[in-house]
């Protein structure tokens, strides 16, 4: 536990503390916010403001995480740092992608496509490492089982495909993962702040997950044999936890500096960084499905971009709604930046509360 609390307290003061100097740096390095043409003219405001702020707290989250390990004198585990890998490489492609923008002055960093490939090699490098670390259980870090709360056998690759067909479509499986979530929570990048307190809802969640999943482990000495039956098989859950409380820390020191007006962007760097965290967690905690809950808002808006483009080519140029992602459309009704913002946080934080909730509520429906 002291492990976790000193992770949480470092990457907090570190981020909060560090914001303002690398936000004062970027911006004597010209490296400011590019606004689009077709984004709210509200938004014009923002023109300059220092962008890559995401390389402040994930710089943090590391920080805060070797440090806890370091004064709880304990080693880092492999998953763990399988989600720095994930976060720090989905970060790295998102940074290019900043420096490109900001470089040339226009919106136009990495394509689409090389975004993706990019994303995929990362997964695809995480996933292979994940698929082959047993800890001293035997347990493996990922699973070639889709999971909800737990791994679902009958949807197991291995299981239904054979051995060679089925690593390969669970590798996949998780790149797929990968993929949506990055983006998912980059599309959510559009208000100040949003994207932040967001995320600090849905990775808090693994804070309580890896808990009590450690709490309630298979290995677990003195486990209680009438709850034996519901026991997690997931390799070192509470050492997600100690992660996933040092990028909570650190996003909540960023998202000091980050709420309107925002004094510094996280830019695709923090926001693919976010994802590919995220992604990580419900990967290695055996929870990926439960993410569509954890994760409801960036789905909602995801899935509002997707309805609102296949809508405007089916018709030839209409619009269900005013503008997409979802935010900008309650901009351009009239909803101040803030009063968005607060009520996606809100909507964030019931989503999370729904998926903790059917977690917990999985467990007890196990009971003998």
């Amino acid at each position: 536990m002291i492990t976790l609390l000193v992770a949480a307290a470092v990457s907090l003061v570190f981020s909060l503390l560090l914001t303002p100097l690398f936000a004062r740096t970027f911006r004597r390095m010209n490296l400011g916010q590019f606004i689009r043409a077709d984004t709210p003219t509200t938004h014009v405001v923002k023109r300059g403001t220092p962008s890559m702020g995401g390389v402040v707290f994930i710089i943090a989250a590391v920080t805060g995480y070797f440090v806890g390990h370091l004064v709880g004198r304990e080693p880092p585990s492999v998953p763990a740092l399988l989600v720095i890998l994930m976060m720090v490489g989905l970060g790295l492609i998102g940074f290019i992608d900043d420096f490109m923008k900001v470089h040339r002055q226009n919106s136009l960093g990495l394509s689409g496509p090389l975004k993706i490939v990019g994303t995929i090699i990362v997964s695809v490098i995480f996933s292979v490492l994940a698929l082959n670390y047993h800890d001293s259980n035997g347990v493996s870090a990922a699973s070639t089982a889709v999971s909800v709360v737990r791994d679902l056998p009958f949807l197991d690759f291995v299981a239904i495909f054979g051995a060679g067909v089925g690593v390969v479509l669970a590798i996949a499986w998780m790149a797929l993962i990968t993929t949506s979530v990055s983006n998912a929570v980059n599309l959510a990048d559009g208000l100040d702040g949003l994207a932040a307190g967001a995320s600090i809802f849905a990775l808090g969640s693994y804070i309580i997950i890896g808990f009590w999943q450690n709490q309630q482990s298979c290995f677990a000495g003195g486990l209680d044999p009438d709850v034996a039956s519901q026991c997690y098989e997931v390799a070192s859950p509470l050492d997600l936890a100690v992660i996933a409380a040092a990028v909570v820390g650190a996003v909540i020191g960023f998202l000091w500096w980050n709420t309107s007006p925002a004094q510094i962007m996280m830019g695709d760097t923090g926001s693919f960084g976010l994802g590919g965290a995220l992604a990580a967690l419900a990967i290695l905690s055996r929870t990926e499905l439960l993410l569509i809950l954890l994760g409801g808002l960036f789905v909602v808006i995801t899935g509002q971009v997707i309805i609102q483009r296949m809508y405007f080519k089916a018709t030839k140029g209409k619009r269900i709604w005013k503008a997409s992602p979802l935010h900008h459309h309650f901009e351009m009704v009239g909803w101040p930046e803030v009063t968005i913002v607060v009520r996606f946080w809100l909507i964030a934080g019931l989503f999370v509360a729904g998926g903790v909730f059917l977690f917990y509520i999985e467990w007890l429906a196990l009971l003998p």
